[in-house]
């Protein structure tokens, strides 16, 4: 069977089983809605957090991050990883025994304060659009390729499929799609990693396959380093960032990833503080799977693209090739009118390739926007997961799957995302704010609206997208750590935090992030244009600076929370009181 007829009745089979969850598990309840009832199993609740986490960024950027970036893309594997346990640990236990929901409420009654509610209100929605961009973004990717729709009508079917099971089912329909997609995405995800690992080093597990040797005796890795520098590449095991960059990068998605609110919803879903300690350690062992593999993936993709394309004639390149270069995702410009592919360091394009709809001499995709650089080819690195099967030549169906499990990495973190969006709007600034006496049913009337606007406004981020997923989503976590996690440790561990300190740390911290993001990252289209890295602060990347803003937060609310009154009383209780063990008494004298 072709790969197109073998994604039809496997993408049609999993959102046939999400669907059918979503129906099963429909939302009776504002608790429901929000919460699922909060009786979820630690093991249930461990999948969904992981397919939760596991984003689009996950299973289709990272590995296509570090194909190209080599050593320096390992920043993502411990900066998210390290991020997971740090919530875990840190975070996730204290805030299920203070026992609100969610972070604005945690926040507006840790604070005391409907303002500093409003303000994470505001932050929780920033954070939430600009991840849940990269999530329907990579849907799009997805569907356009493999449906052979236009990545626009791709953007549009994921948004009615979310629309479904977030619509009726709210957090106990998300809930356990999430589990379903889990085994969806891991399963995609682990399936070609194993075949290619063999295929290329005959080690059936692909972590210990990425350091093996290939048929002439050579290390993997050596290999690709030589084929690397032959090319004009840097080595793709050394790294160009500096030491502060790189550490920069890394705490911004650590804490960014402690302040993510989709994440941290999850906690509340299970029973109890043991409960919610119990699906944090499973989910951090099922998230580890995809991460310990996403290097091997990135090794094997790297090195089969470069020996599949680089100086081979035009005219026999494999089908693959053809097809993503019709979606725009990779494109080559014969700049020496030579037929074959020159792919060598540098930029074929200024910026992504805009296309003429006439062919050239050689059947290509004629390229507007070509560089003045010698490299003729241009590779979006979200495809290098998606097409790794078809590079490899694995079965169509293994092509398939994959597909299967990129749109269930997006689809489970977008819908937890918009869930997230939904309640900050219509539990803590209708329900806490505007209409305290609301009826549970229109509350979740107000819930279920807010996920509709909140869809299209997300389907408008991933058809106009800012940037390639992984770059949206790790400004997202940069957003995060300026914002909530200063705001939410304080409140934890520090007794004389209070509303004048969290409030004036949020509101700078954030729009030091934004203003840094726009300048350097996106710029003010039409009035300006974003500025060179040369131009950095303190030699600090966009998705790093994240670290800094985080710092200025952290200064700015101590420093205020110091020289204003301190918190009342029975609040200053409650936060010594979340940080006792249950169970615990006071220490016996004998």
């Amino acid at each position: 069977m072709s790969v197109q007829l073998w994604t039809w009745i496997l993408v049609g089979i999993t959102f046939a089983l999400y669907f059918g969850i979503a129906i099963w598990a429909r939302a009776g309840s504002t608790k429901e809605f929000y919460v699922a009832g909060g009786g979820v199993s630690p093991l249930a609740n461990g999948m969904a957090t992981a397919a939760d986490w596991m984003s689009a960024a996950s299973f289709i950027s990272m590995a296509g991050i570090i194909s190209f970036a080599g050593y320096d893309g390992s920043v993502y594997l411990m900066g998210w990883t390290g991020g997971y346990v740090l919530l875990a640990l840190l975070l996730a236990p204290y805030l299920r025994k203070f026992g609100k929901f969610t972070v604005p409420d945690f926040i507006g009654d840790r604070y005391y304060s409907n303002t500093a509610r409003t303000v994470a209100v505001i932050c929780a929605l920033i954070v939430s659009f600009t991840y849940v961009a990269g999530q329907m973004r990579g849907v799009g990717i997805v569907f356009s390729q493999f449906l052979q729709v236009e990545i626009t009508t791709g953007v549009i079917i994921g948004m009615a499929v979310v629309l479904v099971f977030a619509f009726l089912g709210g957090m106990k329909g998300i809930t356990y799609t999430q589990v379903a997609q889990y085994c969806v995405l891991i399963f995609a995800f682990m399936v070609p990693a194993i075949f290619i690992s063999i295929q290329m080093t005959g080690n059936i597990i692909p972590q210990i396959g990425m350091g093996g040797r290939v048929e002439d005796g050579t290390f993997l890795l050596e290999k690709l380093d030589n084929l690397h520098t032959q090319l004009g590449f840097k080595e793709y095991t050394e790294g160009t960032k500096s030491t502060w960059d790189v550490f920069a990068i890394t705490l911004a998605l650590m804490a960014g990833t402690a302040g993510l609110p989709h994440v941290i919803v999850r906690f509340f879903t299970v029973p109890n503080v043991k409960d919610a300690r119990k699906s944090a350690g499973l989910a951090l062992l099922l998230i580890a799977i995809l991460y310990t593999t996403a290097p091997a993936v990135s090794v094997f993709a790297r090195t089969n693209l470069i020996e599949t394309v680089s100086n081979q004639e035009y005219a026999s390149l494999p089908e693959w090739f053809k097809n993503w270069e019709n979606m725009g995702l990779i494109a080559w410009s014969d700049k020496n009118k030579d037929g074959k592919i020159q792919y060598v360091n540098g930029d074929a394009t200024t910026g992504k390739p805009e296309f003429t709809e006439a062919r050239g001499t050689n059947g290509e995709r004629i390229i507007t926007n070509t560089s003045t650089e010698t490299n003729e080819l241009y590779v979006d690195r979200d495809i290098m997961v998606l097409a790794n099967p078809e590079i490899a030549q694995l079965p169509s169906w293994v092509i398939a799957l994959v597909a299967a499990g990129g749109l269930a990495a997006a689809l489970s973190t977008a819908a937890g995302l918009l869930l997230v969006i939904s309640t900050s709007v219509s539990h803590d600034l209708i329900k806490k704010q505007l209409k305290p006496n609301i009826s549970e049913k229109g509350e979740l009337l107000a819930a279920r609206l807010s996920i509709l606007v909140a869809i299209i406004v997300a389907g408008l981020f991933g058809i106009y997208p800012p940037g390639f997923v992984a770059a949206v989503v790790a400004l997202a976590f940069g957003l995060a750590a300026a914002s909530f996690f200063p705001a939410i440790v304080l409140g934890i561990f520090d007794k004389r935090m209070n509303k004048q300190g969290a409030i004036s740390g949020m509101i700078v911290g954030t729009l030091l992030m934004l203003f840094y993001m726009i300048r350097f990252k996106t710029g003010l289209i039409g009035v300006l244009e974003p500025l060179p890295a040369s131009e950095w602060w303190f030699g600090t990347s966009p998705e790093g600076f994240g670290t800094f803003a985080m710092l200025v937060n952290v200064v700015i609310s101590v420093t205020i929370s110091r020289l204003t009154p301190a918190p009342p009383e029975d609040v200053q209780e409650i936060v010594e009181r979340i940080r006792i063990p249950s169970g615990a008494g006071e220490a016996q004298s004998h």
